[in-house]
């Protein structure tokens, strides 16, 4: 008798374990979809491509080029010619004089050193730019790993919640049922209210990072932007041009090959100093024209009495030349030459930074691919089956809630880990390139 009343319970369990749960709150839509698209998302390569052509601080800097193109246009073209015109007449009398004169600076043995010294400052400007694209391309690369990070945490907050969510669903049919106490029903809730609220969060570090992103792209907040590359995709095809073993040249990096070509302006602006204290001459040329006379009278040509007077005409030229006697640059040498100090220092400053940076960043990204690995490997798999395997557990009554509530939190724990190690991975690559002075 006893086994026939616990047939129809038995039953009745399974029906509404079976049915859907009449007047069960529809799952919430996920958030993660509207930062990614497979199809006509943006990728890495596109959107560093973007950020070259479009972002207004790197047009900004593309303008020194021009700049520096124009100064050594100017530096190459020679001094112009000064023109004198002077016109003299006597008060209340008829003399007169008229004078055409040029002068003509011959700009002896400066005009190389000007030439070469802009020279060597539109190399320096043209490797700082290239130095400049270099940034912002390890800056895009940086931003796009973050912020498919931030979609991770998204998308596995949305399936975090949609189980949460069919989960309680279960228990609140089985409570009003009275197959299960209510208070599994309760903590459930609260579990469902904690995930939908680290949802929200997570959300919001998402938009947060894609606003980042957008504004390295040159694109304002409001234009749509959306990811084609997942994380665990860049993390597996980002590859380096050269291992660790190679040992890329540093001074191949724009910064440091930018900081030579600093030393060379400095060398450049030592001997401009130098052609400048140096003698100089300039050519002059007159034209003069008199008409003169005297209030006395004489005979002419002809023999007639005239008024005595004359035009008379005059050419004359020369050149002048500047003596280095006193000044000869001496203060501009000296300024020069202690430029050029600095600037050999700063060289120095830039190659040990440039090593230190590739050191330190082979060793940040050799142990971050490790970690990639271990969490890659068995752990994310096992946590995921523990977790189903509790669950299954629960809905056939042999586990309580909280064995639920602790491996569901322990199978967070693990993804989120398994995000923060692809980060650091990708961070530590991206790091790598840009010590190595990859743009792609």
């Amino acid at each position: 008798m006893t086994a026939c009343r616990r047939i129809p319970r038995f039953m009745l369990a399974a029906i509404v374990l079976a049915a859907p749960v009449h007047g069960q709150e529809a799952a919430p839509p996920p958030l993660a979809p509207q930062y990614v698209d497979a199809q006509a998302g943006v990728t890495l390569d596109t959107a560093i491509t973007r950020a070259l052509e479009r972002q207004p601080s790197l047009r900004a800097v593309r303008a020194d080029i021009a700049i520096a193109q124009g100064m050594r246009q100017q530096a190459g073209l020679r001094p112009n010619p000064t023109l004198t015109f002077e016109r003299r007449t006597e008060p209340g009398g008829t003399d007169s004089l008229s004078s055409v004169g040029i002068q003509w600076p011959l700009d002896l043995f400066r005009r190389g050193g000007r030439v070469q010294t802009t020279e060597r400052e539109l190399q320096a400007t043209q490797l700082g730019v290239t130095d400049r694209e270099r940034l912002l391309a390890a800056d895009v690369r940086m931003q796009y790993g973050v912020a498919a990070a931030a979609v991770r945490e998204a998308v596995i907050a949305d399936e975090v919640v949609a189980a949460a969510q069919r989960q309680w669903d279960i228990v609140r049919a089985r409570a009003e049922t009275g197959a299960t106490p209510p208070l599994d029903r309760d903590l459930l809730e609260v579990e469902l209210r904690r995930f939908e609220a680290e949802r929200l969060l997570a959300t919001g570090r998402a938009d947060a990072a894609m606003v980042q992103l957008k504004q390295l792209l040159g694109m304002s907040p409001e234009e749509p932007l959306r990811l084609r590359e997942t994380l665990e995709s860049l993390v597996t095809a980002s590859t380096i041009a050269a291992g660790p073993e190679s040992s890329v040249s540093i001074s191949a990096r724009p910064d440091v090959r930018e900081a030579e070509a600093r030393v060379a302006v400095s060398d450049a602006r030592i001997d401009q100093a130098r052609r400048e204290g140096r003698v100089d001459v300039s050519l002059f040329g007159t034209y003069m024209r008199m008409d003169a006379g005297f209030p006395q009278q004489g005979f002419g040509p002809t023999g007639a009495l005239e008024r005595v007077r004359g035009r008379f005409n005059y050419v004359s030229g020369g050149a002048m030349v500047m003596v280095p006697l006193f000044n000869r640059n001496q203060g501009q040498i000296a300024a020069a030459q202690a430029e050029r100090t600095g600037a050999e220092a700063r060289r120095e400053a830039a190659e040990l930074a440039a090593r230190a940076e590739v050191a330190s960043a082979q060793a940040r990204d050799a142990q971050a691919q490790r970690a990639v690995t271990l969490y890659s490997g068995r752990v994310r798999t096992l946590a995921r089956q523990n977790l189903d395997v509790v669950r299954q557990t629960f809905d056939l009554g042999r586990a309580t809630v909280f064995d639920v509530l602790t491996e569901q939190r322990r199978y967070l724990d693990i993804e989120h880990a398994y995000t923060t190690a692809l980060r650091e991975a990708w961070e530590a690559r991206a790091a790598l390139k840009r010590a190595l002075g990859e743009t792609r």
